[in-house]
Parts: structure tokens; sequence; C-alpha cells
């Protein structure tokens, strides 16, 4: 009879692995850790088949080469951004993901945030808060309907917001240059990105990290949009380039920025609350405090 293979799960969120061990029950032992950095579960995998991941890492080249045994690195979520994939090619390791992940979770939580631009939603929360009772304050408001979103990228996450967007009577653009005009049957004009940042009231970002798309919102990019535009980032934080954002928002050059915290930026902002950067407590001022 083989031996079971080891299987490492660096960390995980949720409060039963059960899944897990039914699905690897006579094939695998697991280990399960609750990790945050390599250097936390590299004593467990050092001799592991295969690492199942959520948030911990970055795998880097010289993580790999410290599993020498493992041939598979499985991503929870969508995003394979923390694990170096041209180093898991040399080493022969394969890398997986999971690319249905949370899409209509996301995709309604984009359009949540859409409409607390549109609606000033957190503007009026803190006022009432605060024992004042004005609408004047918070102006202008506008409807979504009529309005134009662009969408920077239009993978599975962003055509759900489209469908969403299409239903609240939004015009919407998209950027994406993987997606032919027509290819899926959801909302959508294809435009290029200068266009979509020129003619949008609403963007909302929703692609991959890559060499191409980190720091994609910049300077030139931000210059582009509507003063009146928002910006939403529902994807990972390096997609714009925070000091920009901040600049843009310093110069009114748009209105304002939300963001979805569950990526990079989230640290930046946990890293404001308790030891203020200049530049990290100034976006944390713009988006929570404007």
């Amino acid at each position: 009879m083989a031996a079971k293979a080891k299987v490492v799960l660096t960390d995980y969120v949720w409060e039963s692995i059960d899944v897990e061990k039914k699905i690897l029950a006579g094939l695998a032992d697991i280990v399960a850790m609750k990790t945050k950095k390599p250097e936390e579960f590299i004593a467990q995998a050092g001799d592991c088949d295969a690492l199942l991941n959520t948030y911990a890492g970055p795998i880097t080249a010289e993580v790999m080469a410290k599993m020498p045994k493992c041939r598979i690195i499985a991503r929870y979520g969508i995003g394979v951004d923390t694990i170096d994939l041209e180093a898991a090619t040399r080493a022969g390791i394969i890398v997986t993901n999971n690319p249905g992940y949370c899409v209509e979770e996301v995709a309604e939580h984009a359009m949540a945030l859409l409409l607390a631009c549109a609606r000033k939603i957190a503007f009026y929360d803190r006022l009432v808060r605060a024992g004042r009772w004005e609408v004047p304050p918070g102006k202008p408001l506008f409807r979504l309907a009529g309005s134009t979103l662009g969408l920077v990228g239009f993978g599975h996450i962003g055509r759900q917001v489209a469908v969403r967007a299409g239903a609240f009577g939004m015009r919407v653009l998209y950027f994406d240059p993987f997606v032919k005009q027509g290819q899926y049957d959801v909302p959508g004009t294809s435009a290029e990105l200068k266009d979509l940042l020129r003619q949008s009231d609403l963007v909302s970002l929703h692609p991959p990290l890559g060499p191409q798309t980190r720091r994609m919102i910049n300077d030139e990019t931000l210059a582009l949009m509507k003063p009146t535009a928002f910006l939403v980032n529902c994807a990972r934080g390096p997609v714009v380039d925070t000091d920009a954002l901040v600049r843009a928002l310093d110069a009114k050059k748009i209105e304002a920025m939300e963001a979805a915290i569950a990526s990079e930026i989230a640290e930046a902002f946990e890293f404001a609350i308790a030891s203020p950067d200049p530049v990290e407590a100034d976006l944390y001022k713009h988006v929570y405090a404007e």
C-alpha cells in the first residue's frame, strides 16, 4: 500500500476543514496551519507533497527550494500574484487557483461601493451620527441611471458588475485587451483605457495583478478622469499607485475613492492606524474621512 501524501494548508479563515479532510481521506494527511508568512509554515511544508494556500505568502523561488517534494500549490482564491509562477514552472510545481471564488460577492460589493459614491451613504451616516440632519453638505448627489460606468477588466467579476450596473440603467464601458466586443451576452461597450477614463462618471477596477497592471492607475491615467469621477477598487491594491492617488485627491482631480479592504491596500490602512506614514495616513484620511 502506497504511503499517504502530505498536504500542508498554510492558512484558512473558515471554521472547519471537514471538506478538505473528506476529499483527501485515504489519499493524504493534511496539516492545517494558520500562518501569515512562509517562515511560519516552511518547517511543516519542507517535506510536503502539496500546498494549499489562502493568503500566506509570498511564495517565492527561495520558499519553493525548501519544498523539494512539493508538486502542486493550490490557491483557494482567484489571484496568483503572491506566487512566483516562473519559479514554480522551473521547479516543476503546478499552480492552480479557484477562478469562481466569490465572483458574485465581489460584484455585489462593487455595486455597494458604487451606490455609496452616488448617494454619499458613508458621508451621511457620519453626519447623522454627529447629530446633524442636513442634505446640502453632501451635494451633489446623483442617480446611477444614465451615468457612465467604466470597468477596467472584464473577467468573471467585471462582467457580473456590468449585469448589475445595466439593471440600474447605467451605460457600461469596459477595457480589457482579452475580451472582444460582443464576446459575452452582458451589457458593455469595449473602449480604449484613455477613452474609458475620460468618459466615465465612475470607474471600477477588476484586473488581475501583473506586470502590465501594477500601478496602471497612476498620475497619467488619473489625470484623464473627470474631476467629478469616483474610483472604486475591488481588485488588488497595487493596481493603483497610492502616491499618485493621494496627489489626485488632494488636487481635486477626482472626486473620491472607495476600496474593498481585502487586499494589499488593507495592510497600508492598518499600518496607517498603528504608525502613520504620511502617504498611507493621507490615503486613509481620504477614503474614510471625506
